[in-house]
């Protein structure tokens, strides 16, 4: 199951089911949730091998959208960064 969630509003925007370890799931439920819901700044996900695929990275740089994978840096050590730079 992959699920795009806003974390702001915690709104589900887009929901996919599949019995396969494959991307293009996950890919069509992100482009689905990019159609209806527009593009993020940022995107969140941990490092599971869909979210990290050329396929599925691929859509979010096409989009021009920042990649935040759980693991390396949390999304609140990104905000954090992004917060800072602005100072």
């Amino acid at each position: 199951m992959v699920a795009i969630i806003d974390w702001y509003s915690r709104r589900v925007l887009s929901w996919r089911i599949s019995n396969s370890m494959e991307a293009v799931f996950c890919v069509d439920c992100l482009e689905e949730a990019l159609r209806t819901h527009g593009r993020p700044e940022i995107f969140n996900s941990d490092q599971g091998s869909q979210f990290t695929s050329d396929a599925f990275t691929g859509v979010l740089k096409r989009e021009k959208i920042d990649i935040s994978m759980d693991g390396r840096a949390s999304i609140r050590q990104h905000f954090r960064r992004a917060s800072l730079a602005q100072c």
